[in-house]
């Protein structure tokens, strides 16, 4: 019998597949030098506390103060995460990180009396301090703080909330350790009968295998893991969105999604409209998957068949370096400054390229104002959603480096919003690109327009569903319900039905996906994706077209960085998110490449 294919372990990957964190610090002892530092000058917090009104130097001391604790927080920050996701088992790594979380909610706490200080500062006496010239600078910064009126507590109240700032992460870091750390998935036999390890990295890889067997293999090994820890994690979500729903109660807020649409400035009925829309237009999505269960050959279409390529006679195989250059040639409308800078960072050091033992699953940009935007990935040779994923982290990453080159320390974030747009328009180039580079070959084009509804589908179609069952489920914790496991695969199993209809069977096992999700855990998050891939196919259709002032106004939007709130920032970009248009567009642009891939799969 083959020996299985097992997962490497880190001290086994080569150094130049690995991220360079040396930017970020030299070493692990200019990290801890950096705490200590950072720790010992906390108190000096306390020599502005009550003082904040008193002067505009004190004011302005104390703003600067504080963002200068910050940067150098998130540094510490950056660089515990970024060392713990390479090996989740590794125990030195998770004490940083660790350690990381403790300081900062020490930060939080020691820094909790600022905003209702600012708050209670008499209204004339604000208004001095904003026309003081020390205030053009930190203009949209304090007017983000000074918004938050309403839903800012007494400095006792916010005190208390930050000292729990570590207790209100548990949820999530238990279910990441059981994720990432503990579960195993065992062995399956792949196509060619080898026996290879099933993990995250490769599940979809499985997935998108032409044998059925092996799909079906993998799913139900896939999920019997998280059968056997369905009332933990059950518990584990439960417990998440009880938490959203206490800062949202104690924060004033009518409700969790309320809450977390503030900070954006975000309507609710941009939510709405994204559900209503998406829940308006499924008939393309059944007429792909009806034709999918046909072409396939199948007489039933399980989820676990709507991964596989439909054209199956064309392998996918790109190395890592291959995948470089394509995405370099396939974002060459946005010029010269934006494409060599993104081929440095792919091939020097940004990349943490390939999947091993204990490493965090999935794919992220990460970062700070004062390290190379990282990415961690689990890039696999044989799957073209691994080159899409590097395309899209590559947008993330360079939406960091530009903003972070043109805008100061408090605005060289951004936010989730407008960020989910600069990654969906990379991949739209990519399929853009790919469709034109084989335009004579119909067969390799449905190919490409297959992989193209599929991601649409995935991002916003399935990412809207998500959508909606936080949107559901979080309303029963505010009702008072009990959020059990049986509730929570009854309200995903309601969104399945809907959402897929009779055109595929819905395993009992599918249910189980909403304990699998880690966005859940970052409440109201998914949506951003489905908007943003409709703002995306908007911009990215006109740059594509050489629309004059398309391109310059798209890169001056990846330079907004955190300086406006977002719904603004893409009207400056030329698409407007708030009303349903650009989703209905991103909608009827999924029905065209569906008639488009039927009628040209039709006729191979």
């Amino acid at each position: 019998m083959a020996q299985a294919k097992s997962i490497p372990s880190r001290s086994e990957t080569r150094p130049e597949h690995r991220w360079d964190l040396t930017p970020l610090f030299p070493d692990d002892a200019a990290w801890e030098a950096l705490f200590r530092d950072l720790e010992s000058g906390m108190a000096r917090y306390a020599e502005f506390k009550g003082r904040l009104g008193s002067s505009a130097d004190a004011f302005f001391e104390a703003i600067g103060f504080d963002l200068s604790r910050a940067r150098e927080a998130e540094r510490l920050y950056t660089y515990a995460h970024l060392v713990s996701d390479e090996d989740k088992t590794a125990q030195a790594g998770l004490s940083m990180y660790g350690r990381a979380m403790n300081l900062y909610t020490r930060l939080s706490e020691a820094s909790s009396f600022m905003v209702p200080e600012i708050h209670a500062i008499p209204e004339n006496v604000m208004r001095g301090f904003l026309s003081d010239r020390r205030a053009a600078p930190y203009a949209f910064h304090l007017e983000k703080i000074l918004r938050t009126g309403p839903h800012t507590r007494s400095p006792e109240v916010e005190e208390v909330l930050a000292m729990g700032g570590e207790l209100a992460q548990a949820p999530q870091q238990i279910f990441g350790q059981l994720d990432n750390a503990d579960m195993r998935f065992g062995t399956i036999t792949d196509s060619r009968g080898g026996q290879v390890e099933l993990s995250h990295g490769n599940f979809i890889s499985f997935l998108m295998d032409p044998v059925p067997s092996v799909r079906r293999n993998a799913f139900h090994a896939y999920y019997a893991a998280y059968d056997a820890h369905r009332y933990s994690i059950a518990a584990a979500l439960s417990q998440s969105m009880k938490k959203d729903a206490f800062y949202a109660r104690v924060r004033r807020h009518a409700s969790c999604r309320a809450s977390s649409l503030f900070q954006d400035a975000v309507d609710e009925s941009v939510y709405d409209n994204l559900i209503a829309s998406v829940r308006g237009n499924l008939a393309p999505l059944f007429d792909y998957l009806r034709y999918r269960k046909k072409a396939l050959g199948l007489s039933h279409l399980h989820f676990y068949d709507t991964y596989v390529p439909i054209v199956v006679d064309l392998p996918f195989h790109m190395g890592y370096e291959e995948a470089v250059e394509t995405c370099v040639q396939a974002l060459a409308p946005l010029g010269e400054d934006y494409t060599g800078v993104l081929r440095d960072g792919l091939l020097g050091g940004w990349v943490d390229r390939y999947e091993n033992r204990g490493k965090r699953s999935g794919a992220y940009s990460s970062g700070c104002y004062d390290s190379p935007p990282y990415i961690l990935m689990n890039y696999r040779d044989d799957t073209i959603n691994s080159l899409y994923t590097l395309i899209h982290e590559a947008g993330h990453s360079m939406h960091s480096y530009f903003s972070r080159k043109a805008q100061p320390y408090q605005y060289g974030d951004y936010t989730i919003f407008v960020a989910e747009v600069a990654s969906t328009f990379n991949e739209v180039l990519l399929s853009n690109h790919l469709l034109e580079k084989h335009r004579g070959d119909p067969r390799m084009r449905a190919y490409i327009l297959n992989r193209e509804i599929d991601d649409i589908r995935g991002t916003l179609i399935r990412q809207t569903m998500f959508a909606e069952f936080e949107k559901n489920a979080h309303a029963l914790v505010e009702s008072h319900d009990p959020l059990t496991l049986e509730t929570l695969r009854g309200i995903y199993r309601e969104l399945l039905e809907a959402y897929f209809g009779d055109a595929i069977v819905i395993d009992p096992e599918l249910e189980l996906e909403c304990l699998r999700i880690p966005h859940f855990y970052s409440p109201f998050y998914v949506y951003k994706y489905a908007t943003g891939i409709s703002a995306a196919i908007a911009l990215a259709g006109r740059v594509s077209r050489g629309e004059p002032g398309a391109r310059d106004r798209y890169l001056r939007f990846l330079s907004l960085g955190g300086s406006m709130f977002p719904i603004e920032a893409l009207r400056e970009a030329g698409v407007d998110m708030s009303g349903p248009a650009p989703v209905r567009e991103a909608l009827a642009h999924f029905g065209s490449l569906v008639r488009s891939f039927i009628e040209i799969h039709g006729n191979l």
